[in-house]
């Protein structure tokens, strides 16, 4: 793993300088986790900053009737636990690798002291934390507002620009209908459909989004109903 393109390539740290990005690739270390292992747990310590190089990570809360929802699917160039960690409050989910992972973790003690030192960081990473709140509005915006049609095509949108031109989804899909709120049985029925519509097709390794303004407009909620 190349701690810096790792860097590079993740969103919440684009607007970060290079002088500032080569501080936090000191400090960075390499953690590697087992599928199904639990990283950490709801009110725990947060350990630091989480970079995803490779693998997927599920943040996820669990009520106490023991349901699960998903708050977050971590892919490559993806971070988790940044809030608790500028918030400087315990982990507020749980997060589990849903597969082999490999993850950049910049450590809270020397993450935190470098925002203390360094100004000109802290407001490049609030750039990033804005784009982070806009994602997360849009996803309460789809699970209020849109229906299940308009939702799972807004994630497979934001999917393919994460992923590239083949979307691979979680082994259990589960995850993915838990995370748009909806049930597996609703997902499934969902991709059948855009499928039988040419929005998508099955390819060797994953979803191909066949037709991406289709996607947008039925995103949006202006596609024509199937």
């Amino acid at each position: 793993m190349n701690i810096a393109d790792v860097l590079a390539s993740c969103s919440f740290f684009s607007h970060v300088d290079d002088a500032s990005r080569k501080r936090l690739a000191r400090m960075a270390v390499h953690r590697d986790f087992k599928k199904g292992e639990v990283i950490f747990r709801d009110g725990e310590p947060a350990p630091g900053v989480f970079i995803v190089a490779s693998g997927l990570v599920r943040v996820y809360k669990l009520a106490p009737t023991g349901k699960e929802h998903v708050l977050h699917l971590a892919s490559p160039g993806m971070t988790f636990a940044e809030v608790a960690v500028l918030g400087d409050f315990p982990c507020p989910a749980f997060a589990e690798a849903l597969e082999e992972t490999a993850c950049v973790l910049l450590p809270v003690k020397p993450f935190t002291k470098a925002l203390r030192e360094d100004h000109r960081l802290c407001l490049q990473i609030l750039s990033g934390m804005a784009m982070w709140v806009k994602s997360l509005v849009s996803l309460l915006e789809g699970i209020v507002l849109r229906d299940a049609l308009s939702r799972v095509a807004g994630y497979l949108l934001q999917a393919q620009a994460d992923q590239g031109a083949v979307i691979s989804l979680p082994g259990l899909k589960r995850h993915v209908a838990s995370h748009l709120n909806l049930t597996s049985e609703t997902l499934s029925r969902t991709l059948r459909q855009l499928r039988e519509e040419g929005l998508i097709s099955e390819g060797e390794n994953g979803l191909v989004i066949k037709d991406v303004k289709g996607l947008e407009r039925l995103s949006e909620g202006y596609y024509p109903r199937i």
